[in-house]
């Protein structure tokens, strides 16, 4: 590019009809998240994600194609927003979920082996990336790489329970290691 040349911008025509979603629906999400869950930082931090999500879909689904609709094309803008907030919420949940049981697994540790509290940290971002990696895979993709990994089954076992042939296992379990191997990257 050019000294002279101004850079090139992307268009934002919804950031108008966000800012009119967000003043006149974010104090009514804020109340419906803390029906859910009775935290009121949370519930702050969730709302905020939730109009964060709608301002960066593409970075948030991957997928450029799923831009949330413009404000003033909302029939019911209270019932999108509670769909999105639902999603953020589920997220929020699941990362949650996972500290917990990674903080009870380090409970149950000898303290010669106690990990320090930064290197808890580097685990359980690990563990919070490997989990993201996981939602992202298709289904039978996750399930044949937790059947092999976390269960211990085998390729034939793993076919039988799922009802896919041997092929099909292999392929899915070799999808799964390329996606962790982009991820140790």
């Amino acid at each position: 590019m050019t000294a002279t040349s101004p850079l090139p911008l992307q268009p934002v025509p919804m950031l108008p009809d966000i800012a009119a979603l967000y003043v006149e629906h974010h104090g009514w999400l804020q109340g419906w998240l803390r029906r859910r869950l009775g935290d009121a930082h949370q519930t702050a931090d969730l709302a905020q994600d939730t109009f964060v999500r709608l301002l960066s879909p593409a970075a948030s689904h991957g997928d450029a194609s799923a831009a949330a609709p413009p404000a003033a094309a909302l029939r019911a803008p209270r019932a999108y927003l509670a769909t999105v907030a639902k999603h953020v919420l589920v997220n929020h949940l699941r990362r949650q979920s996972l500290e917990q049981a990674y903080l009870q697994a380090l409970a149950v540790l000898p303290e010669p082996e106690a990990i320090s509290p930064e290197r808890q940290l580097v685990i359980l971002q690990a563990l919070q990336e490997v989990d993201a990696m996981l939602d992202a895979l298709p289904a039978k993709v996750r399930a044949v790489f937790i059947l092999s990994q976390i269960d211990g089954l085998t390729y034939a076992e793993i076919a039988q329970v799922l009802g896919v042939g041997l092929r099909s296992v292999k392929r899915y379990m070799a999808q799964a290691m390329a996606e962790c191997i982009l991820l140790a990257d």
